[in-house]
């Protein structure tokens, strides 16, 4: 990933899965999985880098590695995704899922990233001289479990749109390295390892990440448009998940739904379409693995804000570009749009802003006193797109508590991430089933209580 001259945090993450019954049921001649969890605290190490992104600002976002396009497919021994996965996760500021991995399948917890590509777990082999992590995976453990060599056509250099650099390290195996936009480097050995969803329901062996550095992350599960992401190594048609609402000063984070394939809820979704762009035009700025949609305006207090529709589109140099992750905390608008929703700010709750303060270097809207009085001042906010699709956010959920009774409006500068680029990030998908139909390309999402028990 692309460095970047601000000072960034990771979002600070506490969740961990223990799976508490295995129930499989019929529906539609396809296999749907369910798993409860429970949260512990995360690996200290990765809590220390608290901040807003996930991983969707890294390698892909450099010069070099931004030039990709799907002409690269996943592995045609993949068979089709004809089943269903249903999973909760524990919501915090990431979406963290659990996925069995290996044969027999070991839980692995992963963030789930619609903004990245290659996905990767820890793998430690178990020593009872030092004891690994406890959610790391043993590939000892596991028959389907096999490690890339230098050989292979994935390691090699002459791919020109390949994301992730390659080398060999001293065993011959491929080794490669993952640039944060904070600088944290992932690295590890390519491995190919199966996702064990029951006996009968199994992935080919897909290309993952092996990490084996202490202290790293739990895991990312790659989820954008690129070969290697889990969708398409797995052709996965579709995928949603529903973020639910942080209740304030509650003690457990709330639980939320993620569905691989089949969601019974779709028929209730509003859908718009997903951008798509010619293979043959390259911008330096523009992602072309994202899931890039159409947005049209911004509405606060229920009138739109005087923003050109140019300003969501992607320009001649990339920059301009809308979409959707998970992996992202906050919402991130480019310059043009930015500078409108704070005039409103300014305008209707300016004597009430923390002066000369920024949260991270990138939410300069903060309070202190009456967040409800600011909210009211502020009003509802609507991203609007295509076909009249609109998300709403009650004036209750503009702004997010940033601790010690400051409360910022949840939308920064993209530009001070170092990046040209319009971001929907997860606070802003809260109560939202939101879809990724690959198949179709095209985005659905439809209004829910995310902290209820859902189909």
């Amino acid at each position: 990933m692309a460095s970047c001259n601000s000072v960034l945090f990771l979002l600070l993450l506490f969740m961990l899965l223990t799976i508490n019954s295995f129930n499989i049921t019929a529906q539609e001649s396809k296999i749907s999985l369910s798993f409860p969890l429970t949260s512990v605290p995360l690996s200290k190490t990765f809590a220390s880098k608290a901040k807003f992104l996930s991983s969707l600002v890294m390698s892909s976002r450099s010069n070099q590695t931004r030039r990709l396009h799907r002409k690269n497919a996943a592995p045609s021994s993949s068979p089709p995704f004809n089943y269903n996965y249903k999973s909760s996760f524990k919501y915090s500021m990431a979406l963290i899922v659990s996925l069995p991995i290996g044969t027999p399948p070991q839980a692995q917890q992963m963030v789930l990233d619609t903004g990245s590509q290659l996905s990767w777990i820890q793998c430690h082999r178990k020593s009872p001289r030092k004891p690994p992590p406890t959610t790391s995976f043993d590939p000892s453990l596991s028959s389907s479990f096999s490690v890339l060599p230098c050989d292979h056509p994935v390691c090699k250099p002459r791919i020109p749109d390949f994301t992730l650099p390659t080398t060999c390290d001293q065993n011959r195996l491929c080794h490669y390295s993952y640039f944060y936009v904070d600088g944290t480097l992932a690295e590890g050995n390519l491995v190919r390892e199966r996702f064990t969803f029951s006996r009968s329901r199994t992935t080919s062996p897909l290309i993952l990440g092996c990490v084996a550095e202490p202290g790293e992350a739990e895991g990312i599960l790659g989820m954008n448009l690129g070969r290697l992401s889990f969708v398409s190594q797995a052709k996965v048609p579709r995928f949603s998940y529903c973020v639910p609402v942080r209740q304030p000063r509650a003690k457990i984070n709330p639980t939320g739904t993620f569905y691989l394939g089949h969601n019974p809820n779709s028929p209730t979704f509003k859908y718009i379409n997903m951008l798509t762009f010619p293979q043959s035009q390259r911008m330096p700025n523009f992602d072309a693995l994202a899931y890039t949609v159409s947005m049209v305006g911004i509405k606060i207090g229920g009138k739109k804000l005087n923003i050109s529709e140019a300003a969501f589109w992607p320009d001649a140099g990339g920059s301009g570009q809308t979409m959707v992750d998970s992996g992202t905390q906050y919402t991130f608008l480019v310059d043009a749009a930015y500078a409108k929703v704070r005039e409103h700010v300014v305008r209707v709750a300016g004597t009430k802003l923390k002066k000369d303060y920024a949260y991270g270097d990138a939410l300069d809207m903060c309070f202190d006193g009456n967040v409800k009085e600011v909210a009211r001042l502020i009003g509802d906010m609507v991203f609007q797109f295509e076909k009249g699709v609109e998300i709403l956010i009650n004036k209750e959920r503009v702004m997010d508590h940033m601790g010690g009774g400051v409360h910022c409006v949840a939308i920064g500068r993209s530009e001070s991430l170092g990046i040209a680029s319009n971001i929907i990030g997860n606070f802003h998908q809260r109560n939202l089933w939101v879809e990724f139909d690959i198949v179709n390309r095209r985005l659905g999402f439809g209004v829910a209580d995310c902290s209820r028990s859902m189909l």
